[in-house]
This record gives C-alpha cells, structure tokens and sequence, in this order.
C-alpha cells in the first residue's frame, strides 16, 4: 500500500495547488471579465472535452510501453504551466487557455496513474485502494479550497488574485518530487494483438460497453462544478462563502471516500454506483428548487457524498472487467467519453441558465441521472459469478 499512498499524496498536493484556483475561476471570469453563465460554461466544456481525447490515448501509450510513471510525470507538470498561464492572461480568452493547459495535463496523467493504483492494490482490495487514493486526492482539494477562503475572506478587498496564481505552484512542485519515489513495476513493451483496441471491441465484456454508454449519458447532465457555485452566489454567498461550501463538498467526499470504497469490495460497485446516481439526483434537485441558504449548504454536503461512492467504485469495476492488456486504454476511453460529453453538458446547462433559468440546468440533470441511474439497474445485467461488479 505504500505506493498508493505515495501517489495519494501525489494527488494531494496536486490538488491542493489546482483548488486554490478552481472554485475563483467562474467568480474571476463573472466578476472581473464580466463573461455571462453560458460562456463559463463554454469555457468549462471546451477545457475539458479537448483534454479528454487525450486520456485514451495516454491509458493506450501506458498499456503498450509500461512506462505509466514517465507519463504520469508529465501530466501533473502541467499543474505549473496552467499557473503560469493564469498569471499572464488577461481576459476570457487567457482564461480558457490556461483551462486547457491544466486539463490536458490531466488528461495525460489520469489513465497511467489509475493504472498504477491498480497494479499496487492488494489483492481483493481495489475497491478500499482506489476510495484511500480517491480520499487523499479530496483531502489536497478542501486544503486548497481553505486557503482559497481564508487568503479572499481576509484580504479586506485588496486581495490580488494573480499573487494567488503563483503562490498556488508550490504544492505542485512538493506534488512532483513525492511522485519521484513512487515504484513502478519494470514489465517489458506489451506487443500482445489484444492491444488493438478497435479490432477487439466486440470481445469486449458486454458490461463494459454498457457501462461506457450509461457514464456518457449520465455526463451529458452532469455540468461543470462551475454552476454549482454560481447558483450558490446566485442565492447570496459572498465569494468567499462560495468558496467555504466547497471546501465542504470536498472534506465531505475525502471522509466518505475510503469507507465507502471498502463498501463497494463487499455488497459490489453497481449497487453502489446506482445508489450514487440516485443522491446526485437528490442533489441537482435540491439545487433546482432551493429557495435558501441553508439548502444550498446541506446540496454541497450530500454532493460530497455522491463523489465518495462513485469516483472509486467506477475506476474499480473497469479495471476488473477490462481486458489485462487494456487496462489503462479502458480507463482512459471512460475518463475521454465522460471529458468529451462535459462540452455539450456544460454548454446546455450555461444557456439553459441564461435562457430557462437558474433552475433549469439542475432539472435536466437530476433527469438525466435518474435515466442512468434505471438504465445501470435494469438494462445492465450482471452474471452471478462477477461479484466484485454486481
């Protein structure tokens, strides 16, 4: 377990660096550049979905030359352009730039770090594995998002949000010299004829394309966190308070994460992740109709609680019901489909808001999660032998 929480600690400080900036970038963008709720959305769905087509790619690469460190090295370098980036850009434009930056960073690394979890996990235990990695990582975010809240909340307004920018690229550095030490197993080049992903797709596990296409409709409802904090500003939290119900989003998810990935190696991650879809639901719902504060405070929380039962579990039951060859491959296609429907997704929601109202993005995605959430239960039949997925 050491190199899982080597490459927890990795994300940790990863993270801690990324959401001292993430939850101001949608206030920077309204408040500063004057951009309308559609254009953060814009902005949001194009970041993510041009860095998303890197990830199958990058799981592909790792998969095939077993260099899964050297690719992970290179994606959370990233971290420190996209801060650099900040610093120099000086309308929307900038903004959306250093976006893409920082997701495709992401994009390079999320596939070969999975993989590398999963290699590391005791046997039985990749569930509890993927929830202490998963539990780390939110850790870093609600630590970033505290010194977001206490550096906005006491600079009296003086605060200088490039000095932010800046100050932010340290994590990043301590993130990159942890990954350092991190041990990859030495495998020789894979020239296995399963490594052709398009040859072999229709020998695929039928769970696993079901289960691609039901994360790529339930992503079509589920926008960027973005909107989240625009409708808790919409309700009347000052920035900082914006930032403060997201740092209990993400302690929330951190505590919850490793218990409940532990849950998934024992009642199986497709109840779980039903049950998962279902709190989003709640959730979205719950934002749609919140008529007060103390609503949007109790959403934030139960958000953080949909977060710790589906981030693991879904990285955990494609590893099991990918082929061994294509580990990472799958786990980057999931990470690229559910990427490339963020920009339809959040443009949807940004003009839905715009045009439909505030409450109008959150509808259509509690209606969207429910779809998938009754799609994964009774369309996606699981055999009595898969345990672990069933």
């Amino acid at each position: 377990m050491v190199n899982i929480i080597l490459l927890g600690l990795v994300s940790f400080f990863s993270d801690v660096s990324s959401e001292m900036v993430y939850p101001i970038i949608p206030l920077y963008l309204v408040n500063v550049f004057g951009s309308t709720p559609a254009m953060v959305g814009i902005i949001e769905g194009i970041a993510e979905s041009i860095a998303s087509i890197l990830k199958v790619f990058s799981g592909h690469i790792a998969d095939k030359y077993r260099h899964k460190k050297p690719l992970a090295f290179a994606g959370y370098s990233g971290g420190l352009f996209y801060k650099a980036a900040l610093v120099f850009a000086s309308s929307w434009v900038g903004i959306l730039g250093a976006r893409v930056v920082d997701r495709l960073g992401k994009g390079i690394r999320t596939a070969p770090r999975d993989v590398l979890v999963c290699e590391s996990a005791p046997k039985g235990n990749l569930g509890k594995a993927f929830g202490l990695h998963k539990a780390l990582d939110m850790a870093g975010s609600a630590v970033g998002i505290l010194i977001s809240f206490f550096l906005v909340n006491y600079s009296k307004g003086t605060f200088n949000y490039k000095q932010l920018f800046i100050i932010s690229a340290i994590p990043a550095v301590i993130g990159l010299i942890i990954l350092s030490f991190v041990k990859e197993k030495k495998l020789p080049r894979c020239e296995s004829e399963s490594l052709n992903f398009f040859k072999n797709f229709s020998k695929l596990d039928i769970r696993l394309k079901l289960f691609l296409c039901i994360a790529f409709m339930f992503t079509l409802g589920n926008s960027s966190n973005a909107f989240l904090l625009l409708r808790a500003q919409d309700k009347g939290f000052s920035e900082s308070r914006v930032i403060l119900l997201y740092f209990i989003y993400n302690i929330t998810a951190s505590v919850f994460a490793m218990p409940l990935g532990k849950l998934s190696d024992r009642i199986g991650r497709k109840r779980l992740l039903v049950l998962g879809y279902g709190i989003f639901a709640f959730v979205y719902f719950g934002f749609a109709v919140a008529q007060n504060k103390a609503t949007i405070a109790a959403m934030f929380c139960i958000y953080g609680l949909y977060t710790a039962m589906t981030a693991g579990a879904e990285r955990a039951f494609i590893s099991e019901i990918s082929p061994k060859d294509l580990k990472g491959t799958m786990l980057g296609l999931h990470s690229s489909l559910v990427g490339i429907a963020l920009l339809p997704a959040s443009t949807i929601a940004g003009f839905l808001w715009e045009y439909a109202g505030a409450s109008a993005p959150f509808f259509w995605g509690a209606s969207l999660a429910l779809a998938a959430g009754f799609a994964l239960f009774f369309v996606m039949r699981t055999p009595k032998s898969a345990a672990a997925a069933r």
